[in-house]
């Protein structure tokens, strides 16, 4: 008897092999896998939420006092707060003059690029702060301001540097400035790019009111170019406090509506507009007496057949149609000498052919070539044609 050896127990079902470790986390992988995904994600809003806390609120909007990228203006806002200044920031109109009835000698700072704020509300905060400094404003906050600002055009592209060429302390101290934006005209003026015309500092004889015509005097990125970070303090830290204001939509008043068509108008227009309509009348009576009155013809109208003809002729020789018209005269020709020769209306051109030359007793190529193959290019060869087709009728009709 042969005695075998016996086989290693295993663990798992015959024919099933055992699964390798790399083969095992893959199967676990994909059978948790949406609660892998699930956990990944509240993991990275934690993080998120953890590293927005700690890093303080930021704002986007440019020259906040909040933004550090390149259009804000955190960096000013802090170096004026290491110098004592303290900074209030606000959003809407009724934080503002709420801050401003809680402080005496007190700054605002007004950047309204889109123009929320209208003429009374700016002339509101300029009578009850100290002093107001308006960045790049727009003709209607500029209005608010008073009769002695307007705007006076732009700085030129190739000006970089600008030296200050006025009086007023805080720009003679700071000194020449790199900026690019708008100039504008008040009682006083300084850093023009002309001269002695308008400026991008302006600012009223007694100091409250400046306007300033760029952001670069302001902002992150340009604060450290030449003197603007020193007219920017100078400007804004005069006083121990400062209110750093940023309209926005919640500032638009309830009242403002858009214009409507009457009052857009010029107002002679309402003198005008009787005027024009008494002369349209009298023009269409005028017009209305030279023309006549209305025929009235009954229908339907019998017209001629002659002036049919010349008018269809008329507008063929006007739209140079020789070809049209040719075919017209052609087939008018072979119709009524197939009836003079009672070949039916259904005769082919073979037949009317051959009858008319047997009738003027000429070889039928003869006149095959002037009823049917002749195709004349111009006018003046149309009228020579046609009066070749009216005699070889004439002479049909008289045989």
């Amino acid at each position: 008897m042969t005695l075998t050896a016996k086989e290693p127990a295993q663990d798992h079902e015959a024919g099933s092999p055992v699964p390798s470790p790399g083969q095992a986390f893959t199967q676990w992988f994909r059978k948790h896998l949406t609660w892998i995904a699930l956990g990944a994600l509240l993991v990275g809003l934690v993080t998120y939420l953890a590293v927005t806390s700690m890093s303080g609120g930021t704002d986007s909007r440019a020259l906040s006092a909040r933004n550090p990228a390149p259009d804000g203006a955190m960096a000013a806002a802090e170096i004026l707060g290491r110098h004592g200044v303290a900074l209030t920031t606000t959003d809407s109109y009724d934080d503002t003059v709420s801050a401003l009835s809680d402080k005496d000698q007190t700054t605002v700072f007004l950047y309204d690029p889109r123009g929320y704020l209208d003429q009374s509300r700016i002339q509101d905060l300029a009578a009850a702060a100290d002093r107001v400094v308006v960045v790049k404003p727009r003709l209607r906050t500029l209005n608010g301001l008073g009769p002695g600002f307007r705007p006076g055009g732009v700085i030129p592209e190739g000006q970089t540097v600008i030296e200050p060429a006025c009086t007023v302390e805080d720009a003679t101290v700071s000194g020449p400035v790199s900026a690019q934006g708008s100039v504008y005209a008040g009682p006083e003026m300084c850093y023009s790019s002309r001269g002695d015309g308008p400026g991008l500092y302006a600012a009223s004889t007694d100091g409250r009111l400046i306007v300033l015509g760029s952001t670069d005097l302001v902002d992150n990125e340009h604060l450290a170019t030449q003197g603007n970070a020193a007219l920017a303090l100078r400007t804004l830290g005069n006083n121990p406090d400062l209110i750093w204001y940023l309209p926005g939509v919640k500032d638009i008043s309830a009242t403002d509506t858009a214009p409507t068509l009457s009052e857009l108008a010029p107002k002679w227009l309402a003198y005008a507009g009787p005027w024009l309509g008494i002369v349209t009348l009298l023009a269409i009576g005028w017009r209305g007496r030279r023309l006549g009155p209305l025929v009235f013809e009954p229908l339907p109208v019998v017209v001629k057949a002659a002036e049919t003809a010349e008018g269809r002729a008329r507008l063929y020789q006007d739209a140079r149609a020789v070809e049209r018209a040719a075919g017209n005269l052609r087939a008018g020709t072979l119709t009524r000498l197939a009836r003079h020769f009672n070949l039916g209306a259904d005769a082919s051109t073979d037949a009317v052919v051959d009858a008319s030359a047997r009738r003027l007793g000429r070889p039928a190529p003869e006149v095959r070539s002037v009823l049917v193959d002749f195709r004349p290019g111009t006018e003046g060869q149309l009228v020579q044609w046609a009066q070749e087709l009216e005699r070889i009728e004439q002479e049909a009709r008289s045989r």
